[in-house]
């Protein structure tokens, strides 16, 4: 008699951000051209591409600090360009950004740095918004740094006190926009290290912008590669090693020739150096 026990199957993730169809232009210059890509809630996804190839920009379009000029942008079901200002303002209370550079407020302590965003957004009394920022700064290593000035700090510390700043409010999605630009090894392994544990510990659905393959591949679940404006390779780290096509090859091995030119493109070098000679 053939068994009626149920075969187990892993539950799949979520989808949590969709982009669907999407085309964005800076002038004459297409940055995105039919652009698709979904991220699952409570995983590490990373966006790589080259310098220019648009990273941060398609954060800013998830975050709807731009508008796209076709497609659109799917946050838990909800499609961000319908919004009005109130109920975006709302949802953006949902994001945590962790900024290049850090993008710490100098003349601003440690403390009142974290708990900035509380005092914005929030009713909470000094005691609370004490507690609230003691806790944030104990997670990433830096309770003991509370009382210093920006401009004191390592900058790997300030990176995780941007880190910080960027969990104060518990957000359900949290942005890293190049995070290990600038940093030793050591400061570099640190702030993986918290990634990987803040999104496990919390549950959040992260966001990596980055090209430093070798952490990407340490910390993400899945990935997205960016190239001339679509999506070259998508997967996750094993999958992004096993590609065959060249585009993703040349990146993935930080190789000089390849699909990827080293120039921007311009016109005809002679022609624009007689044009100049000639005026």
């Amino acid at each position: 008699m053939a068994s009626t026990k149920r075969r187990w199957r892993p539950k799949l993730p979520e989808q949590f951000i969709e982009v669907r169809n999407l085309d964005f232009c800076r002038g004459s210059r297409h940055i995105f051209k039919n652009l698709n890509l979904t991220i699952a809630r409570g995983e590490i996804t990373a966006i790589m591409g080259t310098s220019g190839s648009g990273k941060t920009t398609l954060l800013q379009l998830i975050t709807r600090q731009l508008v796209p000029d076709r497609g659109q942008v799917f946050i838990d079901g909800v499609d961000i360009g319908k919004l009005n200002l109130r109920e975006l303002y709302k949802l953006r209370k949902r994001f945590g950004v962790l900024f290049q550079n850090g993008a710490l407020l100098t003349d601003m302590s440690v403390f009142e740095n974290v708990a900035f965003p509380l005092r914005e957004h929030t009713r909470l009394t000094n005691r609370l918004i004490r507690h609230v920022v003691l806790t944030k700064l104990h997670a990433v290593g830096l309770r003991g740094a509370a009382d210093m000035m920006p401009g004191q700090l390592s900058g790997g510390m300030a990176r995780r006190v941007a880190l910080a700043r960027a969990m104060v409010m518990d957000p359900d999605i949290l942005i890293y926009d190049e995070p290990f630009v600038g940093l030793d090894p050591i400061s570099m392994g640190v702030i993986v290290r918290l990634i990987k544990r803040m999104n496990e510990a919390l549950g959040i659905t992260s966001i990596l912008v980055s090209h430093d393959v070798k952490e990407i591949m340490e910390v993400a679940d899945c990935s997205y590669l960016i190239s001339n404006g679509k999506v070259a390779a998508s997967g996750s780290p094993d999958d992004m090693r096993q590609q065959l096509s060249e585009t993703v090859r040349q990146f993935m091995h930080g190789m000089a020739d390849g699909p990827v030119p080293f120039h921007f493109d311009a016109p005809d070098y002679e022609e624009q150096l007689l044009g100049r000679d000639e005026k």
